[in-house]
């Protein structure tokens, strides 16, 4: 027996040395535990609210934090749920609980029999802990260490002050940290007013977030809160008409704000912010230039115009480069993948803006007198899409009708090196290739670039930099940064600006973008690709100019998509609501359309109009053309077949597609370059 005395007694030592160590490694910690007043400002992250133009907030990301409520603004019923629910026996502990470790004890086995790791035992103190000083991470080393902190923390602080710290940071999940953001999210107002019911449901959240959460499974939320109550009821905290009222099903929660097209724009702004500021701990406003009325208006006109099995973009500058809407897809919640800023597609005849800017800038002007017809560059031979030639017209008709060989043509005269200089020079980040097809869009390019192009052509020339910041502020309002606008870098004189611009609203008025029409002056170009793989329309009214692209992101072809169909439609759709209240604002060339010239009518055009490139971007490397020049994958034109001319009462002579015929359309006079007369050889 005189074993079990001695062994008996080095096990006393130990436990005696255990307790000594532990009184010692308590004291070490209460010296080192901040002040109360300390621990009430330390955040657990960074919150950063995104601000939309008027100031509403649009987004909440990183933890998200009320206002501080005090022990006395704390309602009873919400101090009293979480006592009873996360640990009954708080005010009797001295921040360890032995019975509820004896307690969780008895159940390990099963636990660890079931591959489930030991939970249930620790206390409110034990939590506070682990949330302000420790990770989740579970290990017995980190366990021991919330022991310490935990009895150290009771040492330190009252009951009170330990329940008030504890309401005010633990996580009750949708990002809210606290019982005030957690009210305001689920509740709309603040947590000093939370009901029973409410603290209830609040109460419940602790123990798994995401699995309770009001705004993700309401009944689940509901179904914990009658847990609680009934556990509020089972510790004496409330009698049985009390639980009985408080009804968890009758409380209302907050609508959620629909946050889905608009993370596209969020996305893409917030990942500038570190180049803007320093600020990494402290909550921050983002104060953005998205204006909420445009940016729903956008997210509707893609849903409803893109075709069925295509991803549609949107986006819509303001004049000093504002990003007032952006659309990268259909639906955030399926692909994130912002299309507006990040794809690079080929524009088609968009790209034409380029080769027409260059024209006007080495001389020539809308009525310079040109001639349609066949025309082969370095082996290329580009055709029309309805595969006639107009004989000689003006620029002016050549824009209007989107006419390729005479954009070939220009690009031939005016060198395909500065198409691909004036592209870059308008903000185009992406490689121009300066093959004799680069004129019809042959180079990939960003949707956002292009806008910005088309942007600085209604600022009159004058460069935009697209920007979605427009000043970052902390919580109380200091400054961080704030957006400076640079209106000074000329990119082409204003006189050039303003004959692309008659171009441009020539095009909507009679030509290839007559369906991007809102009943005021636009200006705009479409665009198609080859096998009709990509839509596109960019255009300006009232100081806004938006892009437009619409096609698969596996770039497959999708019947009948044309740049002045859906993706005129999406931008006629969008630009009623986002000029709506802005004074209608006239070009310097006005345009004036007849009625008539408003209803659908395809003979206008004499054939379908060609709205992009009908050569494939890649024929002049990598396919081989025939004798017309159309690449292998497309029909070669019928050759024209002589044929007697029939009888005047048979067939009408066609009127002639010229800078004459345009004029009557749109009612603009002048004098015109003499015209050839009789109608052109078909194909």
């Amino acid at each position: 027996m005189g074993w079990l005395k001695t062994a008996a007694k080095y096990l006393l030592l130990l436990m005696l040395a255990g307790l000594g160590a532990l009184v010692i490694a308590v004291l070490i910690a209460m010296a080192s535990l901040p002040g109360f007043d300390e621990l009430k400002s330390s955040p657990n992250g960074q919150m950063v609210r995104v601000r939309a133009a008027d100031g509403s907030v649009i987004v909440s990301l990183g933890p998200s934090y009320g206002d501080w409520l005090t022990g006395d603004q704390i309602p009873e019923s919400m101090k009293t749920a979480i006592v009873a629910v996360e640990d009954r026996r708080f005010y009797m502990h001295p921040g360890i609980d032995p019975v509820g470790i004896a307690r969780t004890i008895w159940v390990a086995k099963r636990l660890h029999d079931e591959g489930r790791r030991l939970q249930g035992a620790s206390t409110i103190t034990q939590q506070l802990a682990r949330n302000l000083f420790l990770t989740n991470a579970y290990s017995a080393g980190r366990k021991l260490r919330e022991v310490v902190l935990a009895l150290a923390m009771e040492r330190k602080f009252s009951k009170a002050q330990i329940l008030e710290l504890y309401l005010n940071r633990v996580y009750f999940g949708g990002g809210a940290y606290g019982v005030d953001a957690a009210s305001r999210k689920f509740f709309g107002h603040p947590g000093s007013k939370m009901s029973m019911g409410e603290a209830a449901i609040v109460a419940g959240l602790v123990k798994a977030p995401s699995n309770y959460s009001p705004t993700a499974d309401r009944d689940a939320a509901v179904g914990r809160a009658k847990v609680v109550l009934e556990v509020m009821q089972d510790a004496g905290a409330i009698t049985a008409s009390e639980a009985e009222s408080a009804d968890p099903e009758k409380v209302r929660l907050a609508p959620e704000t629909d946050q889905n097209a608009v993370r596209y724009f969020t996305d893409w702004a917030l990942a500038q912010l570190d180049d803007l500021v320093d600020e990494r701990t402290q909550p921050i406003d983002v104060w953005t230039t998205i204006d909420p009325a445009m940016q729903v208006a956008a997210d509707k006109a893609i849903r409803a115009d893109t075709p069925e099995g295509a991803q549609g973009a949107l986006i819509a500058l303001d004049r000093d480069g504002a990003v007032r809407a952006m659309v990268g897809g259909r639906d955030y919640v399926s692909s994130i993948y912002n299309r507006a800023t990040a794809a690079q597609r080929q524009p088609g005849s968009a790209f034409k803006l380029f080769v027409y800017l260059t024209a006007m800038e080495a001389g020539m002007k809308p009525d310079t007198p040109v001639v349609d017809e066949p025309v082969t560059i370095d082996g290329w031979s580009p055709r029309n899409s309805n595969r006639e030639y107009a004989g000689p017209i003006d620029i002016r008709t050549a824009f209007a009708f989107s006419i390729n060989t005479v954009a070939a043509k220009l690009g031939s005269e005016v060198g395909f090196s500065a198409i691909a200089d004036m592209a870059h020079r308008f903000g185009v980040g992406t490689e121009i290739n300066t093959h004799p097809s680069m004129v019809l869009g042959t180079s990939d390019v960003r949707l956002i670039d292009m806008t910005r192009a088309f942007a600085a052509v209604a600022r009159k020339g004058v460069a935009v930099t697209p920007y979605g910041i427009v000043k970052v502020t902390t919580a109380k309002g200091d400054m961080l940064y704030e957006h400076k606008s640079d209106d000074n870098r000329v990119l082409v004189a204003p006189w050039v600006a303003a004959e692309v611009t008659d171009l441009l609203q020539t095009a909507v008025n009679t030509g290839t973008a007559r369906a991007a029409q809102i009943g005021r002056p636009v200006a705009g170009k479409t665009g198609t690709t080859s096998s009709n793989k990509d839509g596109w329309f960019l255009g300006f009214s009232s100081g806004i100019t938006t892009g437009v692209w619409m096609g698969r992101d596996d770039a497959k072809p999708i019947p009948g998509l044309q740049g002045g169909r859906a993706p005129a439609r999406a931008f006629a759709d969008f630009m009623r609501v986002a000029v709506a209240k802005r004074p209608v604002e006239q070009f310097e060339t006005q345009v004036t359309l007849p009625e008539w010239q408003l209803e659908p009518d395809e003979e206008a055009y004499f054939g379908e109009p060609d709205e992009g490139m009908t050569q494939s971007p890649d024929s002049v490397m990598d396919q081989a053309l025939d004798a017309a020049g159309v690449p292998d994958d497309q029909p070669a034109p019928a050759a024209p077949q002589p044929s007697a001319a029939p009888p005047p009462q048979a067939r009408q002579p066609r009127t002639e597609l010229d800078g004459q015929f345009l004029d009557g359309i749109v009612g603009r006079g002048g004098e015109r370059p003499a015209q050839r007369q009789g109608s052109r050889p078909n194909q």
